[in-house]
């Protein structure tokens, strides 16, 4: 894992970057995502994703740490962020007209393809050893781009 350490510093960092800007942006724009029903969950998937990532970050960097260990902190944090990212987007379904639930099912979808690598990671890790952390590589690609997506539409495209 020391291999690996300057690739997860990186990830933390640039996650702790984004939610830090996120909360900034959601701040300047406050009344009009709060006047949108479905986009202060949207806010709150968008900070979850990236604090799941950091969390993930950071756990990988601790020293000496065993891969069953491992496979346990990343298999429980992802879960619990799958877990509430899924009642997030179930929600919203409810919330959207009826135009717009094709984007929502999209959404529904990138959400899962960005956070069940890191349980598919989790479990390697703990059955097999520290080989599963490359499954956590497109988990993290797919969540900068799920949060950065996310952020678009709440600075941008509300703005529309």
């Amino acid at each position: 894992m020391n291999q690996w350490a300057n690739f997860f510093a990186a990830i933390a960092g640039a996650a702790a970057t984004l939610t830090g800007l996120i909360f900034v942006g959601v701040s300047i724009s406050l009344n009009k995502i709060l006047s949108i029903p479905k986009m202060p969950a949207r806010a709150l998937g968008a900070l979850t994703v990236l604090v799941n990532m950091l969390i993930i970050a950071v756990l990988c960097l601790i020293p000496g740490q065993a891969a069953s260990s491992l496979g346990i902190e990343l298999l429980c944090i992802s879960v619990l962020a799958w877990l509430f990212i899924l009642r997030l987007d179930l929600g919203l379904i409810n919330k959207i007209e009826a135009q717009y639930k094709k984007y929502s099912f999209q959404n529904i979808v990138f959400s899962q393809i960005a956070l069940l690598p890191f349980i598919i990671g989790g479990i390697i890790i703990l059955n097999t050893g520290f080989t599963g952390i490359y499954w956590l590589i497109p988990g993290i690609v797919f969540s900068f781009i799920k949060a950065v997506t996310d952020a678009w539409v709440l600075l941008i495209e509300i703005h529309r």
